[in-house]
């Protein structure tokens, strides 16, 4: 993307500025520079320029950005002020395709002589120590599940908690797994929130980790994942060290999350590269380059499950996918469909996708926010399906996935902080 600016003149701010509460003025310009936006009427927003503004930054030249910004960027979906030092209001401007900071400056007739728009600032991963973390142990019929709880160092009064519900296969409490998976995507995410205030409870699933059960594999279904979420946000909702309950799903997660927060005392959900079709689409596109051979073998396994029958036909490079003992696990999660769980979560929810996922189309969140237009969407690009920066190309991609160190994608943390924020 080419580097993206507005114009603004020159600023000079005293040494000793101090924060300050958003001026109505400010308030009421911004939604409608928004509005304005959105409807592509540049004219319209150049007539709240200043007439310095207006001379320094013609109506020609600004109409070429504006079309620039939107072809780009899309919509203006969300405005929420950072910080006020007069004259200077610092708002976190979130389009479709990304997240920037919008710098905005009125004079004393409350005509904009001042617009920028900036990367925002980074959103820090702060270390172990910015957290507490205690464990926690959550009993089921079969077994236990095993948690981390992480509160900010300095809590005081009651605050938000977040429910991190991880993604598919044998991905632990931290985003990591057995199988090659390194991320500390979870942890991450946990502690970012910590720096900000915000509690999680982070978790291993059932038969995964430290979360132990009498079950067999074999017996595993979809709907344990989910109770076992409900069961969690209970617990939570019980706490009363807690001010509000967020879930968030990753990946298949995401699902998960859908259906347990229905009907339950939860403020909001958060979709986190979440699949937008059935499991058996998701499974098969992402098999679509693999060798005619095995996309056959799937598709039988497909069909004989469709039929309500195990098929211990298997070949050896999909034994992980769809081994005979996690079959019946299969059909259980096949049969729900994201598009029409969706519509059944009557609570604010944010969609976030990024454009470098190569598990999860970015189509895919397009799709459940078709299916709910009322939710957020954010497609953030350049990120990947660990929820970290990463190039389209696969090598280099999937490197990512073995890389712990490497930090969270900051504008999806900072939509995060921003949802949050503004749930009632």
């Amino acid at each position: 993307m080419k580097k993206i600016a507005f114009f603004i003149l020159a600023l000079f701010f005293a040494a000793n500025v101090y924060a300050q509460a958003e001026p109505a003025n400010y308030a009421e310009t911004i939604s409608k520079f928004k509005e304005l936006y959105n409807a592509n009427q540049p004219d319209s927003i150049f007539s709240m320029f200043s007439a310095q503004m207006q001379t320094a930054l013609p109506l020609d030249k600004w109409t070429a950005t504006t079309t620039q910004l939107r072809s780009q960027l899309g919509n203006l979906q969300q405005t929420s002020l950072l910080t006020y030092s007069a004259p200077l209001a610092v708002y976190k401007a979130t389009f479709q395709n990304g997240a920037f900071a919008l710098n905005l400056v009125l004079n004393d007739q409350s005509q904009i002589m001042g617009l920028l728009l900036k990367p925002l600032p980074p959103v820090s991963i702060p270390a172990d120590d910015a957290v507490i973390e205690s464990p926690v142990i959550f009993k089921t019929l079969s077994g236990t599940i095993s948690g981390t709880l992480s509160m900010p160092k300095n809590a005081s009064g009651k605050i938000p908690v977040v429910l991190i519900i991880a993604g598919s296969g044998p991905t632990d409490r931290d985003g990591n797994s057995n199988q090659g998976l390194n991320t500390n995507t979870y942890k991450m995410l946990a502690y970012a929130l910590g720096d900000n205030g915000i509690a999680a409870l982070r978790y291993d699933k059932r038969m995964i980790g430290q979360s132990a059960t009498s079950a067999q594999e074999s017996d595993l279904r979809f709907e344990d994942y989910v109770d076992d979420a409900v069961g969690l946000i209970g617990m939570l909702n019980d706490d009363g060290r807690f001010s509000k309950i967020i879930v968030a799903g990753h990946s298949e997660g995401s699902l998960v999350g859908m259906l347990a927060v229905i009907d339950q005392p939860v403020k909001g959900f958060i979709s986190l590269a979440g699949a937008g079709e059935p499991g058996e689409k998701i499974m098969t596109e992402q098999l679509k380059d693999k060798p005619d051979y095995i996309k056959n073998n799937f598709k039988q396994i497909i069909d004989s499950l469709r039929k309500g029958k195990i098929n211990d036909n298997v070949d050896a490079s999909l034994y992980s996918l769809a081994r005979p003992s996690i079959q019946q696990y299969l059909m259980s999660w096949c049969r729900y469909d994201p598009t029409l769980m969706i519509r059944r979560v009557k609570m604010p929810i944010l969609l976030i996708q990024g454009t470098t996922d190569l598990q999860v189309s970015v189509d895919n969140a397009q799709k459940l926010k078709s299916a709910k237009s009322s939710a957020t969407l954010l497609i953030v690009r350049g990120m990947n399906h660990v929820l970290k920066d990463a190039p389209i190309d696969k090598d280099a991609n999937f490197a990512t996935y073995k890389d712990p160190n490497l930090p969270l994608d900051t504008t999806m943390v900072q939509a995060i902080l921003d949802f949050i924020k503004e749930l009632d």
